[in-house]
Order: structure tokens, then C-alpha cells, then sequence
């Protein structure tokens, strides 16, 4: 005990209840607060900070930039907690906006089934170029008597990809 007089030090007796009354324990390295009202203390002042330096910087036109970030300091600790609420800003239906969402109904989507066998495929379905699903089985055109004309198509991307060149005639001398 005569050591502790000597350098001044006191042991603690037990633990240390937050200041701010909430039932958690607090401890010297966070201003006797706990972890979480901590952090709500020091979000507080970071967010009053910003706001005085954006107001400041509106009043003042925007001359002091370098007056916007400041370093944090607690001398006076006199912050009780309160519990912090999120305000969004949802838009606002108007009547005529929900009643034209309303009206168009969604297309129930059932189960993802092949159109010839109706065996139910989910996430391995084939589409065809004719736009229906298939399975493993019916996803080639033969086996599912697929409309779709492939030669026509083929036709057409030839004919996109090489253009018909004609060279300008010359004219004779």
C-alpha cells in the first residue's frame, strides 16, 4: 500500500459504470463511458464539426477550406445518450403514380418448365432462338420442332458482315 502512495497511483475497487447510466461498463480510456456511448459521443461531434464548418463555409463563400477539418478534442464531457433515429426521405406516392403501378399486375412466374415435356428445369433451362425453354433433352431445333428458320438468320448476318464493294469505274482516256 505505501508503494501506491508513493507513485501516486490508485487501484481501482471494482468496475466502472458507464457515466451515461446505461448499464454497461465504462472504462478511463474512453472518458468512463461504454464502447457504444463512446462512439455515439465522438459521431455527435464529428457531425456538429461538419455542420458548423459547412455553415461557415456558406457564409463565407467557400474561402476557408482549410478550416473545415479540425482535430477532435474532449475536455468537458457532459453527454447524455439518446438513441439515434434514421430519418429517410421516401418518396411520396402521388395518387395518380400508385394507382398506374397498381394497375399493371405482375405476371405470376411459376416454375421453369420445358414447353414439349413440361419437365421442370429451374436454373439448367436451354432458351431457343424461338423464345421458349427447353430441357436437356428438347433444347436442339430437331427435337423440339423449333419455327425458327436458322438458314434466313444465317443469310442475314452474311449479308450484314460482308457488304457487296463495288469499285468506282474509270474513266477511260
Amino acid at each position: 500500500m505505501e508503494s501506491s502512495k508513493e507513485t501516486g497511483c490508485q487501484a481501482r475497487e471494482g468496475p466502472i459504470l458507464c457515466i451515461n447510466n446505461c448499464g454497461f461498463f465504462g472504462s478511463a480510456a474512453t472518458m468512463n463511458m461504454c464502447s457504444k456511448c463512446h462512439k455515439d459521443m465522438v459521431l455527435k461531434q464529428q457531425q456538429a464539426q461538419f455542420a458548423a464548418a459547412s455553415i461557415e463555409n456558406m457564409v463565407n463563400g467557400g474561402s476557408s477550406s482549410s478550416n473545415l477539418i479540425e482535430p477532435l478534442t474532449a475536455d468537458v464531457v457532459n453527454v447524455k445518450a439518446e438513441p439515434v433515429v434514421l430519418k429517410t426521405d421516401a418518396p411520396q406516392l402521388t395518387p395518380d403514380l400508385a394507382s398506374s403501378q397498381s394497375s399493371e399486375p405482375k405476371p405470376k412466374e411459376g416454375p421453369n418448365r420445358c414447353t414439349t415435356c413440361r419437365k421442370r428445369v429451374g436454373l439448367t433451362g436451354f432458351s431457343c432462338r424461338c423464345g421458349d425453354l427447353f430441357c436437356s433433352v428438347h433444347r436442339y431445333s430437331d427435337k423440339h420442332e423449333c419455327p425458327f428458320d436458322y438458314r434466313s438468320a444465317a443469310q442475314d448476318a452474311i449479308a450484314k458482315a460482308n457488304p457487296l464493294v463495288k469499285a468506282d469505274k474509270l474513266d477511260k482516256i
